[in-house]
């Protein structure tokens, strides 16, 4: 959303969930209400074109058309106290609640419940299998949870056998070779390091 200004439209939709988001507003505005709901690599991005009633060149006189000029009267006024607007509870009373990160034990019990997925195919796969359950393990965390990134510690609790039996260093190295390909994204922070799918993997 970096690259998108003025007036835009956000849509999301899960149907595993029956769960429809579309927001509309200024790009910046919604680019934050969109990051605190963690979606930021999930739904679609549209900009929004602006209509302006235009006037003939027999109404203005110009002999082309024009723009008439805003009315300030007819915009409704809004005061709010600075940081008063609590984004979140806003969501909740539309039936929307923020992301919630999940713990292992929680995702195990969902892998456990998914048939077994079909190996991963490509030139560059090294373990067809354990791509194919971390691409389902992300997919959880995404679409069940909202979060776009587990942490190294998450992934190896929740699923260290599901990805060939990797833990610590293992894992991590596979991960970020993962990462170097352009499946993952990879989020530093100050407990380590998170792992989230890209798009373009996620739906392949």
């Amino acid at each position: 959303m970096n690259n998108v200004s003025g007036p835009v439209r956000f849509l999301f939709r899960s149907s595993d969930d029956e769960v429809e988001i579309n927001l509309e507003g200024d790009a910046d505005f919604i680019s934050g209400v969109v990051n605190d709901l963690g979606l930021q690599n999930s739904g679609w991005l549209l900009p929004l074109a602006i209509k302006s009633r235009l006037y003939s060149s027999s109404q203005s006189g110009s002999g082309g058309p024009e723009i008439p000029e805003p009315d300030p009267s007819r915009i409704p006024i809004i005061r709010r106290s600075v940081g008063d607007l609590d984004i979140t509870d806003r969501l909740v009373n539309f039936g929307l609640h923020p992301a919630t990160t999940p713990n292992p034990d929680q995702l195990r019990s969902m892998l456990e419940e998914l048939e077994e997925p079909l190996p991963v195919q490509g030139p560059l796969v090294v373990d067809p299998m354990a791509e194919a359950w971390l691409k389902e393990l992300l997919r959880i965390a995404v679409q069940q949870f909202g979060v776009t990134s587990l942490s190294t510690e998450t992934l190896e609790l929740a699923a260290s056998d599901y990805l060939g039996d990797r833990q610590d260093l293992e894992l991590e190295l596979w991960l970020e070779s993962l990462f170097r390909m352009g499946k993952l994204t990879k989020i530093h922070g100050g407990d380590g390091d998170a792992w989230g799918p890209s798009p373009r993997w996620l739906n392949a």
